[in-house]
């Protein structure tokens, strides 16, 4: 996309416009009702089960601790909504990797239009069910011996209630996408993260209240860190590499016409929030398997890749996994080829670079560079506020808490360019009535 240099609007003029624009309230309204109605279905609780020995159960599993991040809770507290959005993001990143393997799927996307992109969101919505359906089975084995009449009938009913949950979740997500502010799936994972602030901090300040200056020092670090990780997270999703572009001239008549001065802005982390939501969706896998399932192999596995118990292989694969899905994700969404054909069509071309294949190769080049950097920062901050926890000994996000920064402000930034994006366009809509 080629972007010409015309000054955007303030954060200060973007808001008075937001005030103002009735159909953005609506949505926004829209968007709050729907997150509040997950958050209730969370704790609707499913019948039939012991909660006291359940509870007593999980209350020092790390991998439940693990899992219970990412659906708000919602995993301890057994509710029909303790899936969450999880297989509809599993089931992306499956269709995602099918659409890059097979040729009938990546023709869809690419040659088929909004009829193929229908398509495709169609079949993930059927992976999807098929992968609810299947963590609904593990979760039934698993709480099996904490029901109160437990057989097939009490599993069968798990099942049912949980994967109906999901879809239901899954349906509200592309309702915010739709009609309300959108990143529907981005925002229900935002809605889990922050519900378990609150508890996480209030732990954290309950250990400085101690009097041990050791402890407060510590816990003095590591809110330096977080914030110093805010501030880069914000860098690496703000950052962009604007490659000049110079337009073809006109002539009209006598004279000679010449498009404004234009740019490529290629983004450093061109995946925004998802490859971090991609990787850590793939962390989260091994503990549900070895949570439901009990295997020995899977639990000592589950066990080693989460922060508590090998901080150090857990970092080395979760820095593996965001580099692998950023340069995927960037594959998937930027094509060099498509860009330089859609340049030398428009009359443009990047200054000292031949049109065609050259400027390809110059564009696959500068976006490889980018990607690498962006993966790598993206990996560091990832990792570094894990390391700090377990030298510091303050669990304050059981060192899942940099993954929680990265979505939370990744999820934030994207939101607030959505809402700027709409209000420029009803601004637009707007003049063109007059």
């Amino acid at each position: 996309m080629v972007v010409s240099r015309d000054k955007a609007p303030t954060a200060q003029e973007t808001f008075l416009q937001m005030a103002q624009a009735a159909g953005l309230r609506g949505r926004i309204l829209v968007t709050i009702g729907l997150l509040i109605l997950v958050r209730v279905g969370v704790f609707i609780p499913i019948p039939g089960i012991d909660r006291a020995s359940f509870s007593a159960a999980i209350q020092n599993s790390p991998v439940i601790g693990f899992l219970d991040l990412f659906s708000g809770g919602g995993l301890s507290a057994l509710g029909i909504f303790a899936l969450g959005i999880l297989p509809y993001i599993n089931a992306s990143i499956i269709m995602q990797l099918m659409t890059a393997a097979l040729p009938s799927l990546e023709d869809l996307q690419k040659n088929e239009g909004e009829a193929g992109r229908r398509k495709i969101s169609q079949i993930t919505r059927y992976v999807a069910l098929g992968w609810a359906l299947l963590q609904s089975v593990g979760i039934a084995l698993w709480i099996n011996p904490f029901a109160d009449n437990p057989g097939i009938l009490f599993q069968v009913q798990v099942v049912l209630a949980l994967a109906a949950g999901s879809m239901f979740v899954m349906w509200l997500s592309e309702l915010i996408t739709e009609r309300g502010i959108g990143n529907g799936a981005s925002l229900l994972i935002f809605l889990g993260i922050v519900a378990v602030l609150p508890t996480s901090l209030g732990n954290t300040f309950e250990l400085a209240q101690s009097g041990d200056q050791a402890i407060v020092g510590r816990v003095i670090l590591l809110l330096i860190v977080f914030l110093a990780m805010i501030v880069g997270i914000v860098f690496v999703q703000e950052g962009t590499r604007r490659i000049p572009i110079v337009s073809a001239r006109r002539q009209v008549g006598r004279k000679l016409y010449r498009e404004k001065t234009s740019y490529l802005p290629l983004r450093l982390n061109q995946g925004g929030v998802m490859p971090i939501i991609f990787a850590s969706a793939v962390l989260v896998l091994p503990a549900s398997l070895a949570q439901f399932t009990n295997n020995p192999i899977l639990v000592n596995l589950a066990t080693a890749l989460t922060p508590s118990g090998s901080p150090w292989l857990y970092a080395i694969f979760y820095l593996f996994l965001i580099v692998f899905f950023s340069y995927f994700y960037a594959s998937l969404i930027m094509n060099p080829i498509d860009m330089a054909q859609n340049l030398k069509k428009m009359g443009a071309s990047v200054p000292g670079i031949r049109p065609g294949r050259a400027t390809s190769e110059y564009i696959e080049r500068v976006l490889n560079r980018l990607t690498f950097l962006g993966a790598i920062f993206l990996g560091l901050v990832a990792i570094i506020p894990t390391i700090v926890e377990s030298a510091t000994r303050v669990p304050t996000f059981r060192g899942f808490g940099a993954t929680s920064l990265l979505i939370l402000v990744g999820v934030a930034i994207d939101t607030a360019k959505q809402v700027q994006t709409y209000v420029i366009s009803q601004r637009y809509e707007g003049m063109v009535k007059r």
